[in-house]
């Protein structure tokens, strides 16, 4: 049976068992942020109060448990769901990993990765939800997502060396701007960890002034949407074609997360747009990657 299932795999990138794989493995990274989101926003963060087991006697939530015990043990039975996904797309760039080694590196980070999700957000209940611990689970979520559009971007093209497509100004302008998409992120953890939803009535706060930690994350909110106006700008009227249609979508992504950042302040932090912006700064870091990334092509292509 083993050998009928080795025999079954792909051998080489065009197969079109491998893009479903890695499209599946960056949708579903995703959707977990979403889960997660809908655990920590229904204050079910300890529905299962303990780990690895939902209750001391049953890995399954119980009735007694309730709507929050169905929420969080529906996050964690998506995890395994997630894990069998990596680990088919490890499976299916196996055979050819000498030939396409960067597919075969970027398929094994989730693989394993997921396992240290699975460890971090044990550590998360274990630790009473405590705000930090939570935005590193967050953190380690939006690098997975990235890792995961890098390898579906390198599923479509060709391997060998790169060569850098775009003005030298526009490429550096370009990675300005990801920094400062990083800096929203890793703001806006510190943002949520002060504000009142905790994944839990009594959950510990980071004790920082909401308030004014809301006006500190839309700083480099503003300097990223700004940068990245300037990079599609000139994308359209300078003939720099690679990375445009992604500036495209990276400016309405962009654009939506602002929106809503200011939306979900003005009336009081409500649930489905706190979530909402939760898993919109994933897409926004994700297609942020793929501008970086189509800011290079293959030599032969030039």
């Amino acid at each position: 049976m083993l050998q009928r299932f080795w025999r079954w795999l792909p051998t080489n990138v065009d197969d079109k068992r491998v893009r479903v794989a890695v499209w599946l493995n960056v949708i579903f990274q995703t959707v977990l942020v979403g889960t997660g989101g809908a655990v920590r926003l229904t204050a079910s963060g300890l529905g299962c109060p303990t780990w690895p087991k939902c209750t001391a006697d049953s890995f399954i939530s119980t009735p007694e448990m309730g709507l929050h015990g169905v929420i969080e043990f529906g996050n964690r039975t998506l995890f395994f769901v997630l894990q069998a996904i990596a680990i088919f797309a490890l499976l299916c760039v196996l055979k050819y990993r000498k030939e396409r080694r960067d597919l075969f590196v970027l398929a094994v980070i989730p693989a394993c990765s997921v396992l240290l999700q699975a460890g971090v957000g044990g550590i998360t209940v274990l630790s009473g939800l405590n705000p930090y611990v939570v935005g590193l689970h967050f953190v380690l979520s939006v690098v997975l997502v990235v890792l995961g559009a890098v390898l579906v971007m390198r599923v479509y093209t060709k391997p060998g060396p790169r060569a850098l497509v775009v003005p030298g100004w526009f490429a550096r302008l370009a990675h300005i701007a990801a920094f400062f998409v990083a800096i929203s992120v890793l703001i806006g953890i510190l943002t949520t960890g002060a504000g009142p939803h905790a994944g839990d009535q009594g959950a510990a706060r980071n004790d920082l002034p909401p308030e004014i930690m809301q006006h500190v994350h839309s700083w480099p909110a503003y300097v990223m949407l700004g940068l990245t106006l300037v990079l599609f700008i000139a994308a359209w009227t300078r003939g720099i074609r690679s990375p445009r249609v992604w500036l495209t979508w990276l400016v309405a992504a962009q654009g939506a997360q602002i929106l809503i950042g200011v939306a979900q302040s003005r009336l009081g932090l409500p649930e489905i747009l706190v979530g909402s912006h939760m898993v919109l700064a994933c897409i926004v870091a994700a297609l942020m990657s793929a501008v970086l990334y189509y800011l290079r092509r293959p030599r032969e292509l030039r």
